[in-house]
């Protein structure tokens, strides 16, 4: 039989950057369904339909290629920034997609943390660590203070950039320690309770500033 260009296998060979975003699907994919000890470079070729030798002409371990998936499922599942027209409004939008979209991630990656992602990269435990968060950052959050500033609401040039961090490392902490994201009432918590109370401290001229947002939650 005459094999035909419309009907050949090469026709269906992956190559360059299809071929390495399908292994890190895969990659990514087995390390939800099987986790980070039992996950093989010969699991994850079996899943991608390939062999080793292709994983290992782009990464030379399990470890490097495991970071590499972390990181592409980021980058593939980006997180959009809410423009409500009012600060409150804005954190309590970004505080939920945030939280929502990250706590499967975060789990993977304390996860592998904890299952010994070391021996193949090459280093520390801190270092380790730090990859790893690196690789779940959360979303840049300058854009909705900007518009903040834009309207009045805030002034960046008073305000320290560990006290706009804080809604942020609330949330990056609750999810660390419960595995899922913070409840609404939490996030509302942090947004009226904490961070504009805290912000009313570094606004220059609190007579003449706009209000910080939008009614307060009903108590």
């Amino acid at each position: 039989m005459v094999v035909t260009e419309s009907s050949a296998p090469a026709r269906r060979r992956r190559h360059g950057e299809q071929l390495e975003s399908a292994l890190l699907i895969a990659t990514w994919d087995e390390l939800v369904e099987v986790g980070y000890a039992r996950l093989t470079m010969g699991s994850i070729a079996a899943r991608a339909r390939t062999s080793e030798p292709v994983l290992y002409r782009r990464w030379d371990n399990k470890d490097q290629l495991v970071l590499a998936a972390i990181e592409h499922h980021r980058k593939a599942n980006p997180i959009a920034t809410p423009d409500t027209g009012t600060l409150r409004g804005d954190l309590l939008a970004q505080l939920t997609t945030v939280s929502e979209a990250l706590a499967g991630l975060y789990i993977i990656a304390v996860a592998t943390a904890f299952s010994g992602l070391l021996a193949g990269t090459g280093l520390t435990p801190a270092q380790a660590r730090d990859k790893i968060m690196a690789a779940q950052q959360l979303p840049p959050v300058r854009t909705i203070y900007q518009r903040a500033h834009d309207r009045g609401e805030i002034d960046l040039d008073d305000i320290p950039s560990v006290v706009l961090d804080m809604p942020f490392d609330l949330v990056r902490h609750d999810l660390l320690m419960d595995f899922e994201p913070p409840k609404p009432a939490r996030i509302q918590s942090i947004v009226d309770d904490l961070f504009l109370p805290l912000l009313q401290h570094f606004r220059s001229s609190p007579g003449g500033a706009m209000p910080l947002g939008g009614a307060r939650r009903a108590e």
